[in-house]
């Protein structure tokens, strides 16, 4: 749904392109927000997830195992983008002060972030990226475990064991 929203907000921009343009004064650098190209490019991102999720929904229903594996796949690329983000945070920690001088000067509570205290904010941003891992690595369980269940449903190498209360069997 999020990916579908994010598809319908980008079609939006390229069809008006003027609505969405912001000049280099508004975002306080040297760059364009968003040109065509970018545009374009994250159009074909966004369908591209939405295709790879209509894929693992339709896997799970069909119990295809097969179909589920791109989406875990992507679940692992991920888990591991997050995970070098939450290392270079903790390798570099001045990143952070320098990436919110390089905001715009009208971002929400710009200034209350800039006066806490270096440490704590990394402390603070540290936590939140651990539950966002978390979170995630639980996501990527679930998915594993759906699609050991469906292939262990489909494989015939299943053993079954019967019991009954007749000894003569």
């Amino acid at each position: 749904i999020i990916n579908s929203v994010v598809l319908l907000i980008l079609l939006s921009a390229l069809t008006d392109p003027d609505q969405y343009h912001l000049t280099s004064a508004e975002l306080g650098g040297e760059f364009e927000f968003m040109d065509d190209a970018n545009m374009c490019i994250a159009t074909a991102i966004s369908l591209l997830m939405i295709l790879i999720c209509a894929m693992a929904t339709y896997g799970a229903y069909k119990q295809h195992a097969a179909w589920i594996i791109p989406f875990f796949c992507y679940q692992i690329f991920d888990f591991a983008l997050n995970t070098l983000v939450a290392i270079s945070v903790l390798v570099y920690p001045s990143t952070i002060q320098d990436y919110l001088r390089q905001l715009p000067t009208n971002f929400p509570y710009k200034e209350e972030i800039m006066s806490v205290n270096p440490t704590c904010l990394v402390v603070i941003i540290l936590l939140f990226l651990s539950i966002i891992l978390a979170f995630k690595g639980y996501l990527i369980s679930c998915v594993w475990n759906c699609y050991r269940y469906i292939n262990g449903r489909n494989n015939s190498d299943v053993l079954v064991y019967i019991t009954t209360n007749d000894t003569a069997v």
